[in-house]
């Protein structure tokens, strides 16, 4: 395998890393249409790297965002059931599906999301009372846009959990940890403001990604040197993204997820061309 194109994919994780902790989807979203478009991997394998790269983010991120009270543990774990479940069968799916159908399933999913964020641009789910009980399942945290404590509420819970076993099952059968449907799912239906929605989905989306990526690592399609340097390259960038993440906007950060998303979407419909 040529030297260039390990170097490629290691700059591709760095850029993946970066955006996937800005918002709570893991790189896979990012990845995987660069080692399938790009690189010319087969979906299965992509998504197998990917998977690894997932795991990695959620574990950077996830130390790093522990101390600002960002992540909702406990409605993280109550997802986390749902969503493993979804993971597990997805992961067996894939290994039934073409390329074909996997690339057109990961091109309407990305548009969906992107729409769906969209209409939730300008909304927010914060509480400026500090004083208000969150609930069982609610929580709060210091807002760096209004320098005051926050709280909010979980709504939905059967639709949270509903979104979270779908985003498993996505996660299996596409490599990209669930953060793409979790994130929007708990930002415009559940209540939960983007920034915890993103911290949160960060701590889920490695626990989804370890119990998947055993399956396509038993059917042989992670390649190890790839993996390794997409790991590399998302560390770094995951970094990079954790203190972006700080200083942006929340409208931004929503804007950057639509518009990521539809350049994703775009970019598999024209493989499947």
């Amino acid at each position: 395998m040529p030297v260039h194109d390990v170097v490629a994919v290691m700059l591709m994780g760095g850029l993946a890393g970066a955006l996937g902790a800005l918002l709570g989807l893991g790189g896979g979203v990012f990845l995987v249409p660069f080692l399938v478009v790009i690189q010319g991997l087969p979906f299965r394998q992509a998504a197998g790297i990917s998977l690894m790269t997932v795991i990695a983010t959620s574990s950077a991120v996830s130390a790093r965002s522990t101390g600002r009270q960002l992540i909702n543990l406990r409605l993280g774990m109550v997802l986390e059931v749902a969503t493993t479940a979804g993971g597990l069968l997805g992961g067996l799916t894939a290994q039934a599906l073409s390329q074909r159908t996997l690339t057109a399933l990961f091109a309407f999913v990305a548009a969906a999301i992107a729409l769906v964020m969209l209409s939730r641009i300008d909304k927010r789910n914060v509480i400026l009372d500090a004083g208000i009980d969150p609930g069982r399942l609610g929580g709060r945290f210091h807002d760096p846009e209004t320098g005051r404590e926050v709280v909010y509420r979980v709504r939905r819970l059967p639709l949270a959990l509903f979104a979270s076993f779908v985003a498993g099952n996505v996660s299996g059968l596409l490599g990209l940890g669930g953060g793409i449907l979790k994130v929007p799912a708990l930002v415009s239906w559940c209540g939960v403001p983007m920034r915890a929605a993103a911290a949160t989905s960060a701590l889920m989306i490695g626990v989804t990604a370890v119990a998947t990526a055993p399956i396509y690592y038993a059917h042989g399609e992670i390649v190890p040197r790839l993996a390794a340097a997409a790991v590399l390259g998302v560390l770094g960038g995951s970094n990079a993204g954790m203190r972006l993440g700080e200083r942006l906007h929340v409208r931004w950060l929503k804007g950057l997820m639509v518009a990521v998303l539809a350049i994703v979407s775009l970019m598999m419909f024209l493989r499947l061309r």
